[in-house]
C-alpha cells in the first residue's frame, strides 16, 4: 500500500495561521498529526477540512474550466499507470491522495514508495505514474484542488489486472477401473479466470468440464489418459497444466488365431491381450503347462503379446493350445489350435467355436430327421 514519508522532504508549512482557523488544530487517525497540519495549512485550512472530513465536492460535468477525472484506469499487474488531473490557471493548489494518504503536493512527493513519480506539473495538466503496479495499489485515488477559496475534487479508480496463474493441481494418478475419480485444478486472476477440462485419449480430445473440480463417477478404461485444466482471462493467453490418469483393468484377449505348419516346419502360435498392468502369460496344452526352451518350444513375452514358437513341428504337436493372460485384477484365456495340411480350421478360435456349433445343430437336425 502506498504510504505517507515521514522524511524531512515535506514542504514546509506557512507561517502560522491565526488562532482563530481551526483547520490547523484537527487530526486525522493514521496520519502523523504534524504531517496532517502541514498539508492542510498548506492547502488553506478552511477549504481542505470541508474536503476530507465532509462527503467530497464531487467534479460535475457543469463545471466550467475544470475537467473531471478519468472514471477508471485499467492496467496489467507490472506495468506502469498514469494518473492524469486537469487543471487551469484558477488551480492555486493540488495534490494526489490514495484515500487518506498523500502521495504528491504540487512539486513535493510525500509518498516514500519509490514506484511514485511526478510525470506532469503544467498550467494544464497534473500527473503521477505508478510503476510496477501490483494488486495492492488498486483503489480510489483522488486529486484534489484549490481555486479562489474552494476545493474541488476528481476521483480515478484504479484496476489491476492479473493473468490467470494455476495455484493447485491434482497429481497424476492410478486407479482401478470402476473408481470414483475427482481431479482439482485452483486457479488465481483478475478478473477471475474460466476453468475448463478437456480430455485427451490416445488420438482424440474432448471438452469434460468447466469447474474448478472434475469428478468422473465409475471410470472406465476409455477415460484414461491425459486431463487438460485450462485456466483463463481477456487479459493474457490461458494457463494450461495436465494430468495423467492411468486406469488398472483386468486381461482380455484382442486377438488369438489358429496357425497351420507342416511336418519339419517352424510353427507359430500368437496371443495379444490388453491390461493395465501390462499381463503375464501362460501357455498350456490340454491340463500341461508349457515350459519355454523345453519340448523343442519357445515363449516370447513382449508387452500385450505372447509368441508360441514350435522350431521343428512333429505329430504330437498338432492340436488345442490355451492362452492365459493375468494380472493383479483378474485373467482372461483363448484356445488356438495348431493343425498340419489338409486339416479343417479357420483363422481365428471365435470362428471355429462358431462353426463346430454350427457342426452340431446340423448333426442334431440330421438324426432329427431319421424319426
Amino acid at each position: 500500500m502506498l504510504r505517507v514519508s515521514h522524511s524531512s522532504e515535506l514542504p514546509p508549512p506557512p507561517s502560522s495561521p491565526p488562532s482563530s482557523a481551526p483547520v490547523c488544530a484537527v487530526t486525522m487517525p493514521g496520519v502523523p498529526v504534524h504531517l496532517f497540519r502541514t498539508l492542510l495549512c498548506w492547502l488553506t485550512g478552511p477549504a481542505l477540512t470541508a474536503l476530507l472530513f465532509v462527503p467530497g465536492v464531487p467534479v460535475r460535468s457543469g463545471d466550467a474550466g475544470f475537467s473531471k477525472a478519468m472514471d477508471n484506469v485499467t492496467v496489467r499487474q507490472g506495468e506502469s499507470a498514469i494518473l492524469r488531473c486537469a487543471v487551469d490557471n484558477r488551480v492555486t493548489r493540488v495534490a494526489w491522495l490514495n484515500r487518506s494518504t498523500i502521495l504528491y503536493t504540487s512539486n513535493d512527493k510525500w509518498s516514500i514508495d519509490p514506484r511514485v513519480v511526478l510525470v506532469a506539473n503544467t498550467k494544464t495538466l497534473y500527473s503521477i505514474e505508478i510503476q510496477n503496479v501490483d494488486i495492492y495499489d488498486e483503489g480510489p485515488y483522488t486529486c484534489s484542488i484549490q481555486t479562489d477559496n474552494h476545493p474541488k475534487t476528481s476521483r480515478v479508480h484504479l484496476i489491476v489486472q492479473v493473468p490467470p496463474k494455476i495455484l493447485n493441481i491434482s497429481s497424476d494418478i492410478t486407479v482401478n477401473e470402476g473408481s470414483t475419480v475427482i481431479l482439482r485444478c485452483l486457479a488465481t486472476g483478475r478478473p477471475e479466470p474460466a476453468v475448463t477440462w478437456k480430455h485427451y485419449h490416445e488420438k482424440s480430445r474432448g471438452f469434460v468440464g468447466d469447474d474448478e473440480y472434475l469428478e468422473i463417477t465409475g471410470i472406465t478404461k476409455e477415460q484414461s489418459g491425459l486431463y487438460e485444466c485450462s485456466a483463463a482471462n481477456e487479459v493474457s493467453i490461458p494457463d494450461v497444466r495436465r494430468v495423467r490418469i492411468t486406469v488398472n483393468y483386468p486381461p482380455y484377449i484382442s486377438d488369438a488365431r489358429n496357425t497351420g505348419a507342416s511336418v519339419g516346419q517352424k510353427g507359430i502360435l500368437r496371443c495379444s491381450a490388453l491390461a493395465v498392468p501390462l499381463a503375464e502369460f501362460q501357455w498350456y496344452k490340454e491340463d500341461t503347462r508349457l515350459s519355454n526352451n523345453l519340448g523343442g518350444v519357445r515363449i516370447d513375452n513382449k508387452d500385450h503379446m505372447s509368441v508360441l514358437t514350435f522350431f521343428n513341428v512333429s505329430e504330437k504337436d498338432y492340436g488345442n493350445y490355451t492362452c492365459v493372460a493375468s494380472n493383479k485384477l483378474g485373467n482372461s484365456n483363448a484356445s488356438v489350435i495348431l493343425y498340419g495340411p489338409g486339416a479343417v480350421h479357420n483363422t481365428s478360435s471365435s470362428t471355429s467355436a462358431a462353426l463346430a456349433i454350427i457342426c452340431l445343430w446340423c448333426s442334431i437336425l440330421y438324426s432329427l430327421s431319421k424319426f
